[in-house]
């Protein structure tokens, strides 16, 4: 496999409040390649989203990032460590938008309800080409002809509220991707919308992956969504990485409880009619109560002694098959 178009290593991104500490991201690590999904799952809270928004530099204060490394290799063939560079700096700014594109979770709440979608849509392109005013509304009416909306030409005079969501959603990837980045994050791209919409942003998200050799980081969790775009896996819980793989490791042969639980919780049409879900017993810890040892061992069904004192290292245990968890650990056992 080629080399990593985006590697994450050791990242911890906290937010520091008088009440204590939030360890959003605690230590996680992956690679991303070009023409490649990576899916991120895990339930709210997880920081999903805090890892995506430290990759662009963009975490709300108090949150920083603590330590670890975000290596990028650009567009002329340098690598550079994100973490490095000034939140507001030229560089940043450039590469925001410009080689990494972010398509927010609520397209409502990300769209300017006061500007049509035209406008926003064009002051994307504005910011990373040099084109005339006239060249960047007809890149615009293609951006949004390219993503499936219906009689673009009309559609970007219209204001957001004038849309549906799915239309929206749609807008949202027309912008993430106006200066043909080559890395995209979408987070939770398909919440809120029914299920023929989903269908649709998650079969436009592969097309244009596929025209452009997009490397794609997927964050939602819904592990059905994953079965079906993902090629590699990252499963986290309060921050940590807790399993991570290729997809058909992942589904076929899940190593760690949580990432069993989370599979468990699917609907199937094999099961019994009238019978209840399976479901993780109790709920994610108060941020600022974070347990010891394992993070996931008060909700895990097997938990042992150990899992309450130390923390479990990573083991391999396939090709590119990673789990932290006492249980394939020799030493802990």
């Amino acid at each position: 496999m080629a080399d990593p178009i985006l590697s994450v290593r050791d990242l911890h991104t906290y937010f520091v409040a008088d009440e204590g500490v939030v360890r959003a991201v605690d230590g996680t690590s992956f690679d991303l390649h070009s023409g490649r999904t990576l899916g991120i799952v895990g339930e709210s809270g997880c920081g999903k989203s805090v890892t995506a928004k430290s990759i662009l530099r963009i975490v709300e204060r108090p949150g920083r990032i603590v330590s670890g490394q975000i290596m990028l290799r650009r567009q002329n063939g340098s690598t550079v460590d994100l973490t490095t560079l000034p939140t507001d700096g030229r560089d940043m700014r450039s590469i925001r938008g410009g080689e990494i594109g972010l398509v927010f979770q609520e397209p409502m709440s990300s769209l300017s309800a006061f500007h049509t979608i035209g406008n926003q849509l064009m002051e994307a392109i504005r910011l990373h080409t040099n084109l005339s005013k006239r060249a960047i509304r007809e890149q615009a009416i293609e951006l949004l002809a390219m993503v499936g909306i219906p009689r673009p030409a009309q559609r970007i005079d219209s204001y957001s509220f004038e849309l549906s969501g799915g239309l929206r959603q749609r807008v949202m990837i027309a912008m993430a991707l106006a200066a043909e980045p080559r890395v995209l994050i979408a987070d939770e791209p398909t919440t809120a919308l029914d299920v023929t919409t989903q269908a649709q942003i998650l079969d436009l998200i592969r097309r244009l992956q596929q025209e452009r050799d997009l490397a794609v980081m997927l964050i939602t969790h819904d592990m059905g969504v994953i079965a079906e775009m993902a090629d590699d896996v990252v499963v986290m819980y309060l921050g940590k990485e807790v399993e991570k793989g290729p997809v058909d490791d992942i589904f076929h042969a899940p190593r760690h409880p949580y990432t069993k639980s989370l599979l468990r919780s699917i609907p199937s049409v094999l099961a019994e009619p009238r019978s209840r879900l399976a479901t993780i017993t109790g709920s994610i810890p108060h941020p600022f109560a974070r347990p010891g040892g394992c993070p996931f061992h008060p909700r895990c069904p097997d938990r042992h002694a150990v899992c309450e004192i130390t923390v479990p290292a990573e083991v391999v245990i396939g090709e590119n098959h990673v789990t932290a968890c006492h249980l394939y650990n020799k030493v802990a056992a």
